[in-house]
């Protein structure tokens, strides 16, 4: 079913999940995990387990009824919370012989090419001393433009960070489904899924399948997974053991989204999911169509429109005549450049900026399209 043999898998499980028991943290699921990753350790395979529940077991140590809506409120629980969390994952790890090393990540480790590269650095190392990476945003520092936003999301971009042969999203129903079961008795399980796009349009509508198991921002995780060249399983939590068996073949009920078969590598993974973009560029019509379909460089002739501030070799989106994102990459000029080679040819726009070091805005070397 796998479309590379299994060396390393991540694991996502939330919040939910995890509830209930002696400090907000549920035993006997952390026991269930720790097996499956023992069990897979035992086939050869490495794991990295991307985890919430840093804030509900704080709100269990202190006794709280609610989430504090404050994001203040919510760092401080997650500080308490964090301890906690990684204490209990080391506990029934340990009883399967397993390491625990806790990795807190906001976006802001991400966003610089070089640190990047280092948390690459960091995972491979731990890894290959054996350790069991257990990794959550590191909500006690985290603003709000800097999140990931949920732990599905940060769950796919550790698995195109490390990286992983396949992603697996514990969810509460058995997959991704026709419509929501649970309005919709006819609605059926849909095992595999080749083409994401179609089944995200499909899932925006009313009723759909996206109001289950948190689905919609884990068919956002799936296709960033997928666009890293990786698969992505979802399964329902409660048989979590059954997972054991994925390195040998024996796959579970679930939905398996396959990988993309053009893939980011690199320098564009880092473009497309890593950078923090600065702000935008609009092109008109004509230069959006030779980005999204004839593989072009962006050229200062179809700029429309410069938002944002930025420098040299900084991170911006450009949008279409509509709003639309149409690719993201790497400047070659400041935005005070872009807006004042708007729209001109590449003879004019050299005058006006004379240091320039090349003809485009953006390269396409250095530019994904979405």
């Amino acid at each position: 079913m796998w479309e590379k043999q299994l060396k390393r898998i991540v694991l996502k499980i939330g919040s939910n999940a995890l509830s209930a028991g002696r400090d907000g943290l549920n035993g006997a699921v952390l026991d269930r995990l720790a097996y499956v990753v023992s069990a897979w350790r035992r086939s050869g395979v490495e794991t990295v387990l991307v985890t919430s529940g840093a804030v509900t077991a704080g709100m269990y140590r202190l006794r709280l009824d609610h989430r504090p809506r404050d994001i203040a409120g919510r760092q401080a629980l997650a500080a308490i919370g964090q301890g906690i969390l990684i204490e209990k994952y080391s506990y029934f790890f340990e009883k399967y012989g397993l390491i625990c090393a806790q990795i807190l990540l906001s976006r802001a480790d991400l966003v610089d090419a070089t640190h990047y590269d280092a948390a690459r650095k960091t995972f491979t190392r731990l890894l290959g001393l054996g350790a069991v990476p257990i990794v959550n945003e590191n909500d006690t520092v985290a603003y709000e433009e800097l999140c990931f936003g949920d732990n599905d999301r940060l769950s796919a971009q550790v698995a195109g960070l490390v990286p992983a042969d396949l992603l697996v999203l514990l969810t509460d129903v058995d997959g991704l489904y026709t419509a929501d079961p649970r309005r919709d008795p006819s609605a059926r399980l849909i095992a595999r899924v080749d083409d994401i796009t179609a089944v995200k349009a499909r899932a925006d509508g009313a009723g759909s399948a996206a109001g289950t198991g948190g689905m919609r921002t884990k068919l956002q995780a799936a296709e960033i997974a997928a666009r890293c060249g990786i698969g992505s399983f979802f399964l329902n939590g409660e048989r979590t053991e059954e997972l054991a068996g994925l390195p040998a073949g024996r796959i579970p009920v679930g939905t398996y989204f396959t990988p993309a078969a053009h893939s980011l590598k690199g320098k564009k993974r880092w473009i497309a999911y890593g950078a923090l973009s600065l702000g935008s560029i609009t092109v008109d019509a004509g230069a959006a169509a030779a980005l999204r379909d004839g593989g072009k460089s962006l050229l200062p002739s179809g700029v429309t429109g410069v938002e944002g501030q930025w420098e040299r070799r900084d991170a911006v989106k450009i949008l279409g005549p509509d709003g639309e994102e149409v690719a993201r990459g790497i400047a070659e000029l400041s935005s005070d450049e872009v807006a004042a080679v708007r729209g001109c040819r590449s003879s004019e726009a050299g005058r006006r900026v004379p240091d320039w070091p090349g003809d485009e805005v953006v390269h396409r070397d250095n530019m994904v399209i979405h």
